[in-house]
């Protein structure tokens, strides 16, 4: 019997997207794995390769809108973990999260070996205790426990972010390729560029190429506001028209994408997708930037950068705001026509 190893990432789609190497590092080795994943975090987690189970429970030590902490939530967790008889878990957490409130828990539900990164000392919580240096990108993060674990990847898995690709081409999409894709939503308000930029840019990009802007089901709004004063023909609104699985399918048949530093941008790197990217300097790109994707990051140089916002309290928004669509669309251009050294580091104004 194959031994059953939970591995938990409980963020969202970006963060689980990232965690997918490691994962598929701990399948290899033959294990089971079940992915505990928050419910921001799901739609990720369904397609990475190598997961045999996803479990979903919100951690409110880690979800933006937490909810009170309640026994009987606590508890149905502990029941469930417990009578999964887990060999192993790796609890994996970025730089900024504590990964022993959820080592407590899965050492109450009785799993026998514990392992994540903690610079806090863990006491009787972690059997594996794993030190890394602060500016490591979040695969390099994972990647690194999972080798502290005795995982490692296959000589012929290049350690790309991977999806299963399960849905087709969106209709709308298919009839306008080639085009390019403008998604703009962000989890955080902080890393969002405006939707007035957003509209500039499309305008400005629909006299030569077509233009597909997505957007989740609560962001149609947005999307609408981005088209409204575009050509139709040229600008195609799929706001709230798909789910994760249909936007890879949008994103991977696109010449690159424009977002912000949020989870479509990791999506785009599991596709193989350039990325423009107008990068909120609220997190480091050392950690967060698209994974061996030809990519470049946008923003305007800012004393506060690194402040790790969810909202900008800065007026006028500057380190993205002062992004132009010119600057943007130069810089889609670069990534469509001459595109850099798969995975090269291209930032601008960082």
């Amino acid at each position: 019997m194959s031994r059953r190893v939970l591995i938990a990432r409980q963020d969202n789609i970006g963060d689980v997207l990232l965690a997918g190497p490691a994962v598929r590092a701990v399948a290899e080795s033959g294990a089971q794995v079940t992915l505990l994943c928050g419910p921001r975090g799901r739609a990720a987690a369904e397609l990475l390769p190598g997961v045999a189970e996803v479990l979903v429970w919100r951690a409110d030590w880690i979800d933006p809108e937490p909810q009170p902490v309640r026994r009987l939530y606590v508890d149905m967790l502990l029941d469930r973990i417990s009578e999964a008889g887990f060999d192993e878990a790796l609890v994996l957490t970025s730089f900024h999260q504590s990964p022993l409130p959820l080592a407590l828990l899965l050492r109450l539900a009785g799993v026998p070996r514990i392992a994540a990164i903690s610079d806090d000392y863990p006491g009787s919580l972690l059997d594996v205790r794993h030190r890394v240096a602060d500016d490591l990108h979040e695969v390099e993060r994972s990647l690194s426990l999972a080798d502290a674990c005795g995982y490692s990847l296959s000589p012929h898995d290049d350690g790309r972010l991977r999806i299963e690709r399960t849905a087709a081409l969106h209709d709308r999409a298919a009839a306008v390729a080639p085009y390019v894709v403008v998604h703009p939503g962000a989890s955080a308000p902080a890393r969002a560029w405006s939707a007035r930029r957003h509209s500039e840019l499309v305008r400005l990009l629909g006299g030569g190429r077509a233009v597909v802007v997505t957007g989740g089901a609560g962001e149609r709004a947005l999307t609408a506001a981005v088209c409204r004063e575009a050509a139709p023909e040229r600008a195609i609104d799929l706001g709230g028209e798909t789910d994760l699985a249909g936007l890879a399918e949008v994103i991977a048949a696109a010449e690159a994408i424009v977002v912000a530093n949020s989870g479509p941008a990791h999506l785009a790197a599991a596709v193989g997708t350039p990325v423009v990217s107008i990068y909120a300097p609220t997190i480091s790109s050392v950690r967060w930037h698209p994974w061996r994707v030809p990519f470049e990051l946008l923003n305007h140089d800012v004393p506060c950068a690194g402040c790790h916002a969810w909202e900008c309290p800065v007026r006028g928004h500057p380190c993205v705001e002062e992004v132009t669509a010119e600057r943007v669309a130069e810089a889609l251009t670069r990534q469509t026509e001459s595109q850099p050294i798969l995975g090269a580091l291209q930032e601008v104004g960082v």
